[in-house]
């Protein structure tokens, strides 16, 4: 089946409401910062707002934190009641893929095991896990009006169109059938069996963050096509190329880095994205498994930035509460919850912090 043809008139490029937004970062199962949150917006418990705002949210509601089935159940109950938005994440297309990741142990028992640094979490039951992937096959990549685009990763014209085209496709759908496309690429010439000779000879030490491993170009090459080759993962998880150096980073060792995209980005939209896990204060980001380069050194925690100054990040790195718990350090104190109040551009934290953007 062309996955390109109708199956119903829905694009996977879907319009923004008029009137004032809210458009919240990444939760990533931190019910209570959510929570918290909505009542600093002045939303009630059944999703209004006095003004008649909406909440709109950046994808990647689940992993990591305590309370993912609470978060993504509380989104679609708001969701079908006509009061927000959501768009996809990658954390919530590796649950459609049926995708085991660091920290997806609350839905894959795959996972359970390796997930013990972010226990206690809660786990779906059965019913609750088929209602979660049925909310989530229906959610599209992004959202746009006149004066705003909203996107998970990365904003990318001719994979916007692509994903505008999808109409009647699954987001999910779309990724698969790319996927094996560039798969069947791979293997035609060779790059993919270079890939699993490479991960067979260092198997244990890509893992190992304690031994130092060389540039493996195979691996480089393969993640760089798969990520380039698929417009749905350019728009969920962004733009990667080459890197110039092996990094640990979530639990393994990675050679492609992301791209700070939005310094090509020419249009006179705005963009608000969520996924980079951007820090409210100077902090080492080594204490959340992230050895990648930080993509917002030199620039103000609250400041827009890109190529026209109109591009701003609001995943604040909520997804980081585990940490604080581990340690026993001030819930909130490091990681935080945000959303961005639009067309005012101010910023506003579920500790309470209100901040006008630049």
């Amino acid at each position: 089946m062309n996955l390109l043809q109708l199956k119903s008139p829905i694009s996977l490029v879907r319009p923004l409401p008029q009137g004032g937004l809210d458009v919240v970062g990444d939760v990533h199962g931190e019910f209570a910062a959510l929570h918290a949150l909505r009542g600093q917006l002045g939303y009630d418990s059944d999703g209004y707002h006095p003004q008649g705002r909406t909440l709109v949210f950046l994808g990647d509601l689940c992993d990591r934190g305590p309370d993912s089935v609470g978060v993504i159940l509380l989104v679609q109950r708001l969701v079908y009641a006509g009061g927000a938005l959501c768009i996809l994440g990658n954390h919530e297309l590796n649950l459609l893929r049926g995708d085991a990741k660091d920290g997806s142990g609350w839905f894959f028992d795959a996972q359970l095991p390796g997930d013990s640094r972010y226990l206690p979490f809660a786990r779906p039951s059965d019913a609750e896990r088929q209602q979660i992937l049925a909310f989530l096959r229906g959610l599209p990549l992004a959202l746009e009006r006149d004066d705003l685009r909203v996107v998970h990763a990365a904003w990318q014209d001719a994979e916007i169109a692509i994903a505008r085209q999808a109409i009647g496709a699954h987001a999910h759908e779309v990724y698969q059938d790319y996927h094996g496309k560039v798969e069947d690429a791979l293997q035609q010439d060779g790059r993919h069996q270079r890939y699993l000779d490479t991960k067979r000879q260092w198997r244990a030490e890509l893992e190992d963050e304690s031994t130092r491993v060389p540039f493996l170009d195979a691996i480089a090459d393969y993640d760089v096509a798969n990520q380039e080759g698929n417009p749905i993962r350019v728009l969920t998880s962004g733009v990667e190329r080459r890197g110039a150096r092996p990094f640990f980073s979530s639990h393994k060792w990675r050679f492609v880095d992301r791209v700070p995209w939005w310094d090509e980005y020419t249009d006179d939209v705005p963009v608000i994205v969520g996924h980079y896990w951007r820090m409210a204060e100077p902090l080492g980001r080594e204490v959340v498994g992230k050895g990648d380069p930080y993509l917002f050194a030199g620039l103000d925690a609250h400041a827009w930035h890109g190529a026209r100054n109109n591009v701003f990040c609001v995943d604040y790195s909520v997804g980081g509460r585990w940490r604080e718990r581990s340690t026993g350090a001030e819930i909130g104190s490091r990681f935080k919850l945000a959303a961005m109040r639009w067309p005012e551009r101010e910023l506003v934290f579920d500790t309470g912090e209100r901040l006008q953007t630049r």
